[in-house]
């Protein structure tokens, strides 16, 4: 299953997310060679600052997206005051003739 995650950070938290970036980050490549994270990048604020993230992934169903925010470095340390989760189905592009 497809996921679009729209993930908020709490207010005045960008310290904390810089503080755990490089952690956030290592495990997102781990899912990113996995095939679960499929794309994502920080949502920006109106002075160029990192205030939340959007992420497209792709896992077995709902729990085992859970489990991953379960464990998602940005969730543990309430950086992500809110996290929207829309099932998606992304465009297979490889399949479209241009």
């Amino acid at each position: 299953m497809q996921f679009a995650l729209i993930c908020h950070d709490r207010p005045g938290a960008l310290a904390e997310r810089l503080a755990v970036r490089n952690l956030h980050l290592s495990g997102v490549v781990d899912l990113k060679r996995e095939g679960r994270i499929i794309e994502g990048g920080a949502i920006l604020d109106a002075e160029g600052n990192m205030a939340g993230s959007v992420v497209l992934c792709d896992f077995p169903d709902r729990a085992a997206l859970d489990a991953y925010l379960e464990s998602e470095v940005y969730v543990r340390n309430k950086v992500w005051e809110t996290v929207e989760v829309l099932s998606v189905r992304l465009v297979q592009w490889e399949a479209i003739e241009c």
